[in-house]
């Protein structure tokens, strides 16, 4: 994950640069108009005779706004690119990551959680980044550039007097900014939750309205958001008691300006149109001030997103090396499984014990056993989904641990029984989104699959989009589409798994007949 980030980083170092540099400009040029009000008072003491000094101040002044309103036009637009941009290149890392990930990481992980590491935490990072680049930068710009004007347009003492509410607020933050922290961690494992249960609820929505539990399942979703909202509600307060705090010591600093810098007029140390300025310095501390509460706290939760985003990246993916030549290489098919033992992690139980096959190229094998027995498993271990010790699986007398796992799915056409159907074209869903097909060979494969004609009547043809999941679809009609792929995939080595559970007799023994 730090090599992402440095990456990303890297990628909008200039226009990260030319931001940094806009906004300097900018903050050096809004401490410009407080000293120009403090010259135009200090003129008006003799307004006939300084006329003219106050009529260029004025135009001066009209000149600094323009600048600095297309320098913020600019500045802000290059914030606000840099900061989708990095959004969008974490997410895509994160879900390309999720995509090499073995199947034994994923199942452990559920819906919920994988949609808040796109969702919540890849935000989190992304308002960090912004933040930190906005106001951050601003933040630092304005103490040092402020600062600077304020000792050396004005006083000196009367500055470091101003400043000292500052470190009291300072001091606050750093002890209030801990509960924020606690009480975000414990909003965001809420949340998760609450995502959780609503992908469920969403997954179950007819086993729910066949058995009437809707009361049940509201009763619960209350439960859980009235947890999440308490936990929000936590991280509000404390959010809030920092923003008072802050408030408090900048209305010091306000009295401590008025109060001594009004003993240094009357002194002769300072001018009415200074001590004016000097206010208007004052007020450039206003929003960084307010701000760093904020950033402090969006720092913890982005460190925490982070450390959740970076456990992906921690979690064991297929080595997949993928050379063309490879790709493209033809297995024949032919299959030897020898005293093959598999069980898997966390399980003491054997799925598969001591399977001994020979399948050679042609051959047609049909697996038969009860639920549980391994069928399944069996599959997944021919696709190289589970690790196995070598020497267990041979294709083409190569152990299947020496064949790239590119080379190997793509030999091998394998009909899970899930009946997956994507939320697009009946197209793309037989292709698999492959380019590699034309309409011809898609249009053979669904005939093959005994779906065409009923593809055929539907509004949009073959270009018919289909509902999540296929909900479109009758359980017939899905299994049907999905077989498709095995005809027009026409691989060496075809595996239909349950497949034929939601067809009649007669169709599954036409689709027998053809393999």
């Amino acid at each position: 994950m730090k090599k992402i980030m440095i990456d990303t980083f890297k990628k909008y170092k200039w226009k990260i640069a030319l931001m940094l540099v806009l906004i300097g400009i900018n903050i050096y040029l809004l401490t410009v108009p407080a000293k120009i009000i403090g010259n135009i008072i200090d003129y008006l003491y003799d307004i006939e005779a300084n006329k003219q000094h106050i009529l260029n101040n004025t135009y001066y002044l009209l000149g600094i706004c323009i600048v600095l309103l297309l320098i913020r036009l600019v500045w802000r637009y290059d914030t606000v690119y840099i900061n989708r941009g990095v959004e969008k290149d974490i997410q895509i890392k994160v879900f390309e990551r999720f995509l090499k990930l073995k199947v034994k990481e994923i199942q452990n992980i559920k819906n919920g959680e994988i949609m808040s590491y796109f969702v919540k935490d890849t935000g989190e990072i992304r308002k960090f980044v912004y933040k930190t680049l906005s106001y951050g930068s601003r933040i630092i710009y304005t103490f040092i550039i402020a600062t600077f004007q304020m000792i050396k347009g004005v006083n000196l003492y009367l500055t470091l007097a101003t400043l000292c509410p500052i470190i009291i607020a300072s001091f606050l933050v750093v002890k209030i900014k801990r509960y924020v922290e606690i009480n975000f961690k414990k909003a965001q494992e809420r949340f998760t939750e609450m995502s959780e249960y609503i992908q469920e609820s969403t997954d179950s929505v007819r086993t729910t309205k066949a058995y009437s539990c809707e009361g049940s399942q509201l009763k619960n979703f209350i439960l859980k958001n009235r947890k999440v909202r308490e936990s929000d509600n936590a991280v509000d307060v404390f959010s809030n008691l920092l923003t008072t705090c802050i408030d408090i010591c900048f209305g010091l600093c306000y009295a401590i300006a008025f109060i001594y810098g009004s003993h240094l007029v009357l002194e002769g140390t300072i001018t009415v149109g200074e001590l004016v300025a000097f206010n208007g310095y004052i007020a450039l501390f206003v929003n960084p001030v307010a701000w760093i509460p904020g950033l402090i706290s969006n720092y913890k939760t982005a460190q925490i997103s982070y450390q959740r985003l970076d456990s992906v990246f921690q979690l064991e993916r297929e080595k997949i090396t993928v050379e063309r030549n490879q790709v493209e290489q033809k297995l024949e098919g032919n299959i030897v499984i020898k005293n093959l033992t598999f069980h898997y992690p966390k399980m003491l139980d054997n799925a598969l014990e001591n399977i001994n096959i020979e399948i050679k190229k042609g051959e047609t094998l049909g697996i038969i056993g009860t639920i549980g027995s391994g069928k399944t498993t069996l599959m997944n271990l021919l696709t190289k989904l589970y690790s196995i010790p070598n020497g267990k699986i041979m294709i083409d007398g190569k152990d299947i641990n020496e064949i790239n796992i590119e080379t190997l799915r793509e030999n091998i056409c394998y009909i899970t029984q899930e009946n997956f159907l994507f939320s697009s074209t009946l197209k793309d869903n037989i292709s698999l989104f492959k380019e590699d097909y034309d309409e011809e060979e898609i249009k053979d494969s669904t005939k093959k699959a005994v779906v065409y004609d009923e593809i055929k009547q539907m509004p949009e043809g073959i270009k018919t989009e289909v509902g999540e999941r296929g909900s479109d679809l009758s359980g017939g009609q899905k299994q049907r589409v999905v077989i498709s792929r095995a005809f027009l995939k026409n691989s060496s080595i075809i595996i239909f798994d349950d497949t034929f559970s939601a067809l009649d007799n007669r169709t599954s023994r036409s689709f027998v007949r053809k393999y």
